[in-house]
């Protein structure tokens, strides 16, 4: 299991993304589409147009870490159509982990919980 700094933002991008696409292209379409800094430490998640592969990119002080997840049956339920109108979506780390352990976040709902503001 990934254990990430509770600094660090997870961004998923709209649509499906070309996973031929490696840490270049991934990233530059993080400063293109996304409008975000690829070299800014955060995660960017991206999947295909059959919603059975994963990559995130990630910016570690040195270099870059590319994360691929192929399902081998199913899919991920991906939280944001092609035809949003939203760019990215944030979401926390408990969020990415059950996105990636197949659960559905668009039926899932939050309870109400005290969260101090930043």
């Amino acid at each position: 299991m990934l254990t990430l700094p509770t600094a660090v933002r997870i961004y998923l991008a709209r649509g499906c993304t070309d996973m031929r696409k490696s840490i270049d292209g991934l990233a530059a379409l993080t400063t293109q589409c996304l409008e975000l800094d690829p070299f800014s430490g955060h995660l960017f998640v991206f999947c295909n147009r059959r919603r059975d592969r994963i990559k995130i990119l990630y910016w570690e002080r040195s270099g870059f870490w590319l994360l691929h997840k192929r399902l081998e049956k199913g899919t991920f339920a991906w939280p944001l159509p092609a035809d949003s109108e939203q760019r990215q979506i944030e979401m926390t780390t408990s969020d990415l982990a059950a996105l990636l352990g197949g659960l559905d976040l668009r039926r899932a709902t939050r309870r109400r919980w005290y969260s101090k503001s930043s």
